[in-house]
This record gives C-alpha cells, sequence and structure tokens, in this order.
C-alpha cells in the first residue's frame, strides 16, 4: 500500500476494505499530459487520484474540448463511476495536469463494494455529488459569465489546483479548455496585465 493511499484513505474506508483495495488495485504513475482515458473507450478500472490532478473534458462532434472540471487528491470522477455501472462508453476525456499517482481498481469490485462496506457506499455517492455541483458550476459560468470572468474564474481554479501562482500553459491551451479563439484569450490576458491582476512571462503566466 502507497503511502500516499495510507495516509488518504486510513481515516475514510475501514480496514477490511483497505485490505480489499491493497490486493485487488493496480498503482499507476503517470506524467503530465498523459491520456488516462478517451472518448469512445469501454472504461476497466476506476481510478483512485492518491496526488496530481486530473482534468476532465467534454469533446463536441467537431473534437474540441470544453473543461468540465478538476480531479484532486482523494477523487474520483463520476462520469467514470456512470459507464463503470452501465459498461458504456465513455463520453469523456481526462488528461492529467500535473504528474500524478493512481490506484486503478477493477469494475467489478464497485458494485460488490457498495454492498458490503457503508464507507465505498458513502464515498461514492459523495463522489457523484461533488462532480454534479462541480457540472452545474461549469454550466452558470458558462451560461451567466462573460468571457473575462471564466477566464479569471479558469486562472483561480489552477491556481487552486497546482498550488502556484506561477500557470505554465499557452493561450492555445486556455482557448481550448474554454472552448474560445487564442486571439480572444490573448486580448483578455492583456487586458488583465494592463488591470495589475497578472504578468504575462514568455513560458508561464503569473497571477499577482
Amino acid at each position: 500500500m502507497t503511502p500516499e493511499f495510507t495516509a488518504f484513505y486510513s481515516s475514510l474506508f475501514e480496514p477490511d476494505l483497505l485490505h480489499e483495495i491493497e490486493n485487488v488495485s493496480h498503482f499507476r504513475e503517470v506524467e503530465e499530459g498523459t491520456d488516462l482515458i478517451k472518448v469512445g473507450e469501454f472504461i476497466k478500472f476506476m481510478p483512485l487520484l492518491l496526488s496530481g490532478s486530473i482534468k476532465i473534458m467534454r469533446a463536441d462532434a467537431q473534437g474540441d474540448e470544453l473543461l468540465l472540471y478538476y480531479l484532486e487528491k482523494g477523487d474520483t470522477c463520476a462520469m467514470t463511476l456512470t459507464c463503470c455501472m452501465g459498461n458504456t462508453k465513455s463520453e469523456i476525456h481526462a488528461v492529467t495536469e500535473t504528474p500524478a499517482k493512481l490506484l486503478m481498481i477493477p469494475i467489478g469490485k464497485m458494485e460488490e463494494w457498495s454492498s458490503k462496506y457503508k464507507s465505498w457506499r458513502n464515498f461514492v455517492f459523495n463522489s457523484y455529488h461533488t462532480r454534479m455541483m462541480e457540472m452545474l458550476e461549469s454550466i452558470d459560468n458558462i451560461a451567466f459569465n462573460k468571457m473575462d470572468e471564466r477566464l479569471e474564474n479558469y486562472l483561480n481554479d489552477k491556481i487552486e489546483v497546482l498550488n502556484s501562482k506561477h500557470i505554465y500553459t499557452t493561450h492555445k491551451d486556455i482557448a481550448s479548455d474554454l472552448h474560445t479563439s487564442r486571439v480572444v484569450i490573448s486580448r483578455l490576458l492583456k487586458r488583465m496585465e494592463n488591470d495589475g491582476k497578472i504578468k504575462l512571462h514568455r513560458s508561464f503566466i503569473e497571477v499577482l
């Protein structure tokens, strides 16, 4: 059992469940930018995120993607849970935002543990609720906020996920996440710099 797993989950799950997770799970360590789940794939394992962060995106018919939410330590993905339970193909794209460590749990254990362990059942329900609230927040952000507000929210989310005010990304990547053009993002970032909210560097954005 990894130190990350013991430190986080020992107070969440009962000892018998911890022992089962240790026996059946597969540890995986991946680099930043690794595709974990692609659209159209059947999902065989449910991930438990031990460290790092993952961004979950939804693609349209043209292949453009919109950022839905981030996963951080201790999280799992509600969309993954849904696909696992229904044995359906994935409708989301999951890619690591930072280097990450995960435990991959066979989907056959999900239903078994839900009836066997109250702590697991609560964990799954809480994960559904958390991801649903984050998706509603994303919808509200798109529907009711202007692009400059969405960009500020996006940068604030990045700060929280990365635990740093230095955001290493490109204007093109931000535009892709927010489903807009690079020109619009560059213009808004320059306005934010003029307003003293950020400082633009060659390879990163510094939030002041």
